[in-house]
């Protein structure tokens, strides 16, 4: 991911920091100085990481500080809230309200990404409940339409673009008109990519904006072109005074700092980072939650919004969790919809510790073995799938007729048995009549007593022992 090797190495300076006997003058200079250089090396613009290293200093005065202070806490605190200042210009990002018609435009460099992102931002959207509509206004770029129609099509989201017409403005007109007229929640303009020196493509980037009245103007960005993204946003919020910035490309190994850049240049808010190049590779941008997963400290919140968004059946399991049962089929269903999360990676970041042992074990590596799993148990009857397992002890010529259909070595098939026995005797723990669910439950209901902190302590241990990476 761009700035992971940022991340690793703040996080390591982080970790010094945490491991030092004390803190005094020439700790802190040493902290500070690995942490601006790390910035510096990832493009980040000289003047933002000499304002980081003055603010943390006028935070923290070591020979002013209390004897009693926690002076650890105290410059970590500071170096996580210039770095969240880094990339937050503390504007407000365009809201669009269902039932009233918003048009978005975007704008940007010819191959950061445009069409792609229009795509995403209408699924993500659509997703929430809005009725999306997108507009292809780029009829300079040979195959634009094809592809925004192709996107469209995939992602199941109305479309509008013109093989015949050849002027940008007529159909951006044209596209946004029908769908303001068929009520349409948000709207959503793709247009040609362009440079700051194509005074032409400037002007008809403004024509258009003339034409459709947009809401919001969004730049898309490539976190990878370095330094040249300030002196290009400058030139585009001149021109089209976008309102906010998408970051496209998060997901390669180059630097991203200029585009951090961008962002104090222009002091416009990052609305929204790709991570990669399918639909659900996009995510909203909040500062606080950036640095926190860019720290390894994860993103939990982010994880919440994602699942939500899927809307995972898992009635069926959670029905079987209560009573204390926990079948082979409950386990294939939580494998199904792991996968459907998207990228294992994007997963780990977002969990607190687990984006580091990904990185040991590997995308690849971790999607092949959820896989061969799933391969095992779909080549289980109905009947199988629906049992404790019991059945494989009892007959184990099963083990290896599966093995055999899925593919696989009786070993896998027996890890397979055994992380469905590990599962359902957590679950058993947890749920049934005499279970800890029911139990607070109980306490729960009006006139019961209330759980105390050892037992939701419990409650807590119990249940990241079933969704933790042991139990995956």
């Amino acid at each position: 991911m761009v700035l992971a090797d940022l991340g690793r190495r703040i996080n390591s300076a982080m970790m010094d920091l945490t491991k030092s006997n004390a803190i005094d003058e020439k700790a802190l200079d040493g902290i500070l100085k690995e942490i601006c250089t790390a910035l510096l090396e990832a493009d980040v613009n000289v003047k933002l990481v000499s304002n980081l290293r003055n603010n943390i200093r006028k935070k923290i005065n070591v020979k002013e500080l209390a004897p009693g202070a926690n002076r650890k806490r105290l410059v970590q605190k500071a170096i996580f809230d210039e770095l969240v200042a880094l990339v937050d210009c503390h504007a407000e990002t365009f809201k669009p309200k269902k039932g009233k018609t918003a048009v978005i435009m975007f704008v940007g460099l010819q191959g950061a990404g445009k069409t792609t992102s229009c795509t995403k931002l209408a699924l993500w959207y659509q997703r929430r409940g809005f009725k999306v509509g997108l507009v292809c206004a780029d009829t300079f770029r040979a195959g634009a339409f094809d592809q925004l129609k192709q996107n469209a099509t995939k992602a199941k989201i109305p479309f509008y673009g013109s093989y015949t017409e050849t002027n940008p403005v007529a159909i951006a007109r044209e596209g946004t008109n029908r769908f303001r007229s068929d009520k349409f929640d948000i709207i959503i303009v793709d247009t040609s990519g362009r440079h700051r020196q194509e005074q032409e493509l400037f002007a008809e980037m403004v024509q258009i904006g003339e034409a459709v009245r947009p809401d919001q103007t969004i730049m898309v960005l490539d976190a990878s072109i370095g330094q040249a993204a300030e002196m290009q946003s400058k030139a585009f919020k001149d021109a089209a005074d976008f309102g906010a910035i998408i970051l496209t490309k998060m997901d390669g190994h180059a630097k991203g700092g200029g585009a951090i850049s961008a962002v104090a240049a222009t002091q416009t808010p990052i609305a929204f980072i790709g991570t990669g190049e399918h639909v659900q590779d996009f995510e909203s941008f909040t500062p606080t939650q950036f640095i926190s997963k860019l720290l390894g400290m994860g993103d939990m919140q982010g994880l919440i919004e994602h699942v939500q968004t899927l809307k995972l059946d898992q009635k069926e399991t959670m029905k079987h969790i209560e009573q204390g049962i926990f079948t082979i089929r409950d386990l294939r269903d939580q494998m199904s919809n792991i996968m459907k999360m998207g990228p294992l990676s994007k997963m780990a970041g977002m969990i607190p510790g687990l984006g580091n042992l990904m990185g040991e074990v590997g995308e690849e590596e971790s999607s092949k073995r959820l896989k061969r799993m799933l391969y095992i148990m779909d080549s289980m009857t109905e009947a199988e799938l629906d049992s404790n397992g019991r059945v494989f002890v009892d007959q184990p010529t099963r083990i290896t007729r599966v093995a055999r259909g899925s593919g696989t070595s009786v070993r896998e098939v027996e890890d397979v048995l055994s992380q469905q026995r590990t599962m359902a005797k957590m679950v058993k723990q947890v749920g049934g009549k005499s279970g800890m669910l029911s139990r607070m439950q109980k306490n729960m209901a009006p006139g019961g007593r209330q759980p105390n902190m050892a037992q939701i302590q419990a409650m807590q241990k119990r249940l990241q022992a079933m969704g933790g990476m042991g139990g995956m």
